[in-house]
């Protein structure tokens, strides 16, 4: 294959799994380096920084992945997803294939470089990553346990640097959980018809679109208390608390774009708005760590 083919064809493979949508997890898992290094008091080393960096790109990179894999079938008969990079042959199986086991084990590379406890929990971490796009076929839960996956992302940093568990990120994990389940339950609103036709589970499909947008406002609800704690931080103050605000406001805005009757500016309010959050949740706590 030449180079350029090459160059093509890994673009198709990071097109595929979204690579884009990384933002939303990343900041996250910043925060947590951010707050562990507040209560360790010491600045965390470049090479520690670095592989829970490639840790997170090789945790999300083979999770979409194998969900594209898992689901190709699904994808294909589904009019919004026909078009994905495996139905569409675009990417073929081998290759996703070959990227999937490749992200894994990036992942298990850099767990292992960063200290025993995280290379030890690693393959349970790839366990709940799998797990997740399994749970359309028997719960519609999927959205909390894509929640619990993203949420591994601040814990997981705090647990390279630390080698411990601390209230803080036991604070934040939640409130990612909550934030990400909540925007995953707004995003499935689009297939809510074909789940049901197909007989796959999500909260959409059960609870129908009213009721899933008033459980979406209690899941974001839960999200800003469970980050108002780290308010006790030592080192945390006004500044992160004005970070909790603007983090409310972006979310009364998201919740402004999603209407049961009007699912057109969805993409917005998915994208747009949920990789402004977590930006601006980081941006605030580094910038309030640092004066």
């Amino acid at each position: 294959m030449s180079r350029s083919a090459s160059g093509a064809k890994m673009i198709a493979l990071l097109e595929m799994i979204k690579f884009s949508h990384t933002v939303f997890a990343f900041p996250f898992a910043l925060m947590g380096v951010v707050l562990a290094s507040m209560v360790s008091g010491a600045l965390p080393g470049a090479g520690q920084i670095f592989w829970i960096c490639l840790a997170m790109v090789g945790a999300r990179s083979g999770a979409m992945a194998f969900n594209r894999l898992l689901d190709a079938r699904i994808d294909a008969k589904n009019p919004r997803t026909a078009g994905r990079h495996i139905p569409a042959g675009k990417v073929s199986r081998l290759e996703g294939w070959g990227f999937t086991l490749a992200s894994f084990a990036l992942l298990v590379l850099a767990a292992w470089m960063l200290n025993p406890l995280c290379f030890a929990l690693s393959p349970v971490a790839i366990f709940f990553l799998l797990l997740y796009s399994f749970c359309k076929r028997f719960t519609a839960l999927a959205h909390v346990v894509l929640g619990l996956c993203l949420a591994a992302a601040p814990i997981g940093a705090w647990i390279a640097l630390r080698g411990d568990l601390g209230w803080p990120v036991i604070s934040l994990g939640p409130a990612v959980l909550f934030w990400v389940a909540g925007f995953d339950i707004f995003y499935a609103l689009q297939d809510l018809d074909y789940d049901r036709e197909a007989g796959l589970h999500s909260i959409p499909a059960r609870l129908g679109a009213h009721r899933s947008i008033r459980l979406v406002r209690v899941f974001h609800f839960l999200m800003v208390l469970l980050l108002l704690p780290l308010l006790l931080l030592p080192g945390l103050g006004w500044i992160y608390f004005c970070g909790v605000l603007a983090v409310c406001a972006l979310l009364l805005y998201e919740h402004s774009l999603v209407k049961p009757e009007d699912l057109s500016r969805l993409d917005a309010a998915f994208f747009n708005m949920n990789g402004y959050i977590s930006l601006v949740i980081f941006g605030f706590t580094l910038l309030d760590a640092l004066i």
